[in-house]
């Protein structure tokens, strides 16, 4: 299964639980009357809403390129993540309303019990399936799937805030409890909210990804070839699951085509199989100049210009720079650094 079909799977599972989640928390809100169930109820409407724009997103990005959209159609997934983050943002405004309205006008709760053990269940359902669908997520590179994942995470967290605040009225009979439990799990809603829309924002903005940059210069530096010299120009973008890289990798000036094609796939297999199979690579060849001779590793080389002095470690600061790498460049950016 591709991971596009994978995730559109996993995508219908949330949908539908989401949906028997919801009738589950406006049952107990009607046994309990409880301000707290009723804005638990309100998140999962925000739930089953998120989960249908989610699956519609996640069958958009699985499309294959055409003519209109050369790189595809993930972008979907991005704007998928910025409304359910935007629903999840209001939502946690509805609740603080909702909680200072009871505390202005309190009003009997019932059948704590019951509403408890119904809530419990339900949190329990959310967090197992909110893990499994941020496992894949990430596992596929899906915004989408990360989003929805960590929206059933939240509800997990202020359900379980629920079930302290409905037993602590249980214990005490302050009934007040119920809108303070309430208001202050609001605040957590509202600020994952804010980080889903954050994320989608960046990459529809194309925002550079500096822990997925390290990861990968990792890799690079650890497996680095003596026909690597340098790298620069480098950039990566996202498109939902699919990651695009653009790089120039300078090699020895003498290799002929084929030579220069065979670095190039030995760079592309070393990060496809770090990072998988939905990576795209564009990279230019750069011939070495008289100055990367300074830099250069390769100790068979019969045109040398310069001895080696050491190698430059490829960073965040010099590969994504458009230009060669050269010791005279490496010590100006430490001088402005």
């Amino acid at each position: 299964m591709t991971p596009g079909k994978e995730n559109v799977k996993i995508q219908r599972w949330v949908v539908a639980v989401a949906v028997v989640l919801f009738l589950i928390k406006v049952f107990a809100y009607f046994l309990t009357r409880s301000v707290s169930v009723l804005t638990d109820a309100l998140e999962s409407t925000v739930n089953v809403a998120a989960g249908f724009i989610g699956l519609y997103s996640l069958h958009v990005s699985a499309k294959p390129k055409d003519s209109d959209h050369p790189y595809g159609h993930g972008k979907a997934e991005f704007l998928s993540a910025a409304v359910e983050g935007s629903m999840i943002f209001i939502a946690g405004i509805i609740i603080i309303y909702q909680s200072i309205d009871a505390l202005i006008h309190p009003h009997e709760i019932r059948r704590l019990n019951t509403g408890i053990y119904l809530i419990a269940f339900t949190s329990i359902v959310n967090f197992v399936l909110g893990y499994i669908t941020v496992r894949y997520g990430r596992k596929n590179n899906s915004l989408a799937l990360i989003a929805s994942g960590k929206h059933l995470q939240t509800d997990t967290y202020s359900s379980i805030g629920l079930i302290i605040g409905l037993i602590l009225i249980l214990l005490t009979g302050y009934m007040w409890l119920d809108s303070v439990v309430a208001i202050i799990f609001a605040f957590i809603v509202i600020i994952t909210g804010y980080k889903i829309v954050r994320s989608s924002i960046a990459g529809i903005m194309d925002e550079a990804d500096d822990r997925l940059l390290l990861k990968m210069l990792k890799v690079l530096n650890e497996n680095r070839r003596e026909n690597w010299i340098d790298l620069h120009n480098l950039r990566v973008i996202k498109y939902g699951g699919q990651l695009h890289v653009d790089c120039h990798l300078t090699v020895p000036w003498y290799l002929n085509v084929v030579e220069a094609h065979v670095e190039i796939d030995m760079l592309i297999a070393l990060i496809k199989k770090e990072f998988g199979d939905a990576i795209e690579f564009f990279v230019h060849t750069d011939p070495c100049l008289d100055f990367s001779c300074s830099i250069c590793a390769k100790t068979l080389c019969d045109v040398r210009a310069r001895q080696f002095e050491r190698r430059v470690p490829w960073t965040m600061e010099n590969v994504l720079s458009n230009k060669k790498h050269s010791l005279q460049n490496e010590l100006q950016e430490i001088r402005q650094n």
